[in-house]
């Protein structure tokens, strides 16, 4: 006779219970399609310059892959660095004010990379309670102890570094992604320079953004090539294409080079991708008004939404953050806002480390007067109960 075979014991079952939790506190996430063309005016994606699909940076892109092929073919190590990748490193690192840079697939790569590379056993790594989570990994990965300190407190940084002996680093975002709120660069410099740190910065937000003609947060605070100074960016953003780098003296690159991990065992970045961040590079500097612009655009939302009531975080830079009375209000808000023809970010627990839900909008530089008062008039119609002070629904 056939033998019985038992029923598998159901090894996934606790991602029912996971799922059932995350739907009664509001925080399931779902991908969204987008066609080619939206409807929608955008105020949720990164792109602060608008040059995602700008005709410069679709020809860069188009150029690159007709001349490199669709893909690096191989890690960059290997076959995957084409000389359109040395040149784009050259042109970040000459306009963001360093002596070298490495591109890599991913910003987030570009943290792991330069976090993991420059710490050991041994080491101590100071990192911002607010930083990405791509810091956060780094820190994990790292192998070093790691001191979390409070959010934008240069005294609680230097008071770690001071009571540690040998190898250290502090690590911190210059335009935190949850608030839009800048990181107090003077104060962590000074506390690395009179500890003996380096200091490791996060310039995501703050390329394109910052600094003179959108060089940098870094740049805007007389840091950039300092030698104790290394810094992360990512190419999805202000150059509207894709890819990180990581920029500073030339031996922490080519230390990065023979040591990072997510440098040494992935594949080199698209060509595609370098050539559309090279040709927004290019474009930047033919136009540095962009930067100035977003900065604008940015104060002009937060002035008009507080003014009408609701309460927002104070932009350093193109980000505003909008408070929500809950998790599940801030989704039903966010969806409303879509609605209505408005794309704008939700941010929930646990992408924000202080609990408190939030819409997230991009002041984009190509955003006009009458898109501008659209957006404003959405989100205020759209405002639940609670988030306007002084009115209900």
């Amino acid at each position: 006779m056939p033998q019985h075979t038992p029923d598998p014991v159901d090894v996934f079952a606790w991602i029912d219970a996971a799922e059932r939790a995350r739907e009664e506190a509001g925080l399931v996430r779902t991908l969204r399609p987008r066609p080619p063309v939206s409807p929608l005016l955008d105020l949720a994606s990164n792109d602060y310059l608008g040059l995602s699909r700008h005709p410069e940076t679709i020809r860069g892109a188009q150029r690159a892959a007709e001349c490199w092929g669709a893909g690096a073919t191989g890690s960059r190590l290997v076959t995957g660095t084409t000389e359109l990748h040395t040149e784009l490193e050259r042109e970040l690192a000459a306009f963001c004010g360093f002596e070298a840079a490495v591109v890599l697939s991913s910003g987030y790569a570009a943290n792991l990379a330069a976090v993991t590379a420059l710490s050991d056993w041994g080491t101590l790594v100071v990192s911002d309670a607010g930083n990405h989570a791509s810091i956060v990994d780094g820190c994990r990965l790292s192998r070093a102890e790691t001191a979390v300190v409070p959010h934008a407190d240069p005294d609680a940084a230097r008071k770690s570094l001071a009571a540690h002996e040998g190898r250290a680093l502090l690590v911190s975002d210059s335009v935190f992604s949850v608030d839009g709120d800048a990181a107090p660069l003077a104060g962590y410099a000074a506390a690395c320079r009179d500890e003996g740190a380096a200091l490791v910065v996060d310039d995501a937000h703050g390329l394109g953004v910052l600094g003179e003609g959108g060089r940098g947060a870094l740049q805007a605070a007389g840091l950039a090539g300092a030698p104790y100074v290394v810094a992360t960016l990512t190419l999805s953003k202000s150059l509207g294409s894709q890819g990180g780098a990581v920029l500073g003296p030339a031996r922490v690159i080519r230390h990065l080079v023979n040591t990072a991990r997510t440098f040494i065992f992935d594949t080199g970045l698209a060509p595609a991708a370098a050539g559309a961040a090279l040709a927004s590079l290019r474009l930047l500097q033919r136009e540095p008004e962009r930067a100035g612009r977003a900065r604008e655009v940015a104060a002009q939302l937060y002035g008009r939404l507080t003014a009408s009531g609701l309460t927002a975080a104070r932009p350093d830079a193109a980000v505003v953050s909008v408070r929500a009375p809950s998790a599940s209000a801030a989704l039903r808000w966010a969806a409303d806002c879509r609605e209505a023809g408005l794309s704008v970010g939700c941010f929930r627990p646990p992408s924000v480390p202080d609990g408190i839900s939030r819409l997230r909008l991009t002041a984009r530089a190509d955003l006009t007067g009458d898109e501008i008062d659209r957006a404003v008039g959405t989100i205020l119609a759209t405002a639940p109960a609670g988030a306007v002070q002084g009115r209900g629904r």
